[in-house]
């Protein structure tokens, strides 16, 4: 059963400073900083990226040893004084710099070379997947402003750009395994999420819309994304844009589990927008409550519970971006 109606929620002003509107390039005299994962999925021989990047003629290359080093060396990058940070690493990597830099009161530039096994961000923003492309690209300087994620859940403030999941995606992601992975290819999602339907419980959710619409409804999952693609190349916002200033959430209504099965088939073909077993929205705000607390990751990694509050940040950053 779904019911809408009107409510408020009080929401914190935004302290960002935005971004430019248009496309602009970085100053020629900009030396980057670079932190690298070396651990990173498609990462490799490290010597032989760092020699890559050397192309980039950065004022400092920083390699991550453990979690929560990406995130310390941008807050340090920006109190060098560095105009652009690069992260040469996954979705997790680039999570971390942008936490890093979620609070600095000026525009921050980023670039990407992606060296993860998902790389969703990057497919977002159309970058190229091999390294000497990305330095080609990064060399050019041409950026554009993209939005970020505030969200504010019972544990924690964290900041994302590309996708937080809620509910079923949680029993998903625990049953896409490494293996699964190299064995499926592009239809792990589809083996793990029929794993998964068998361990299927509902949440009564309460959702706002920019403090106006309100949905009160028993669903599997809730996905907040900035970004397009998830797990690898799912297309589970395939309209989203991460530059618009607008959320696009996708709700999975309980429904028996063949249509659950049908729904993430669907999913992988990035169809599942036109079911009527999926409820659509976009807005700048959102707001859940359920029973019980549901989990939500942000860009694959823990945040917390519901009460959780979701806002765009818009034009946040400046990315560089192909031509």
């Amino acid at each position: 059963m779904l019911h809408q109606h009107k409510a408020k929620i009080d929401l914190p002003q935004d302290g960002f400073a935005l971004a430019n509107n248009r496309s602009a390039r970085l100053r020629k005299s900009a030396k980057p900083c670079v932190i690298l994962n070396p651990s990173a999925g498609l990462a490799g021989d490290t010597a032989a990226v760092v020699t890559q990047l050397k192309r980039l003629e950065p004022a400092v290359i920083r390699l991550t040893r453990k979690a929560g080093d990406a995130e310390r060396f941008a807050r340090e990058a920006l109190r060098n004084h560095y105009e652009w940070i690069i992260t040469a690493g996954g979705d997790g990597t680039l999570n971390e710099v942008v936490n890093g830099v979620a609070s600095w009161v000026h525009p921050v530039c980023l670039g990407m070379v992606p060296l993860g096994t998902g790389n969703d961000f990057a497919r977002s923003l159309n970058l190229p997947l091999s390294v000497p492309e990305n330095i080609g690209l990064l060399l050019s300087r041409k950026t554009r402003p993209i939005d970020i994620v505030r969200v504010r859940s019972s544990r924690r403030t964290r900041y994302f750009v590309n996708v937080s999941a809620g509910g079923f995606s949680e029993v998903v992601d625990e049953e896409l395994t490494p293996q699964i992975k190299q064995t499926w290819g592009p239809l792990a999602y589809l083996r793990s999420a029929a794993a998964a339907l068998p361990k299927l419980h509902g949440y009564r959710a309460h959702i706002e819309f920019d403090k106006k619409e309100v949905l009160q409804v028993d669903i599997y999952n809730i996905i907040v994304a900035n970004g397009r693609f998830v797990a690898g190349g799912l297309p589970i916002a395939p309209n989203a844009d991460p530059g618009d200033g607008l959320l696009d959430v996708v709700l999975i209504p309980t429904h028996p589990a063949a249509k659950v099965a049908l729904v993430a088939a669907e999913i992988l073909l990035g169809k599942h927008l036109n079911s009527n077993a999926v409820e659509f929205r976009r807005a700048k705000t959102i707001a859940v409550r359920s029973r019980p607390a549901m989990w939500f990751n942000v860009d694959g990694e823990p945040v917390g519970t519901t009460p959780a509050i979701f806002e765009v940040v818009p034009r946040a950053l400046n990315f560089v971006v192909p031509e």
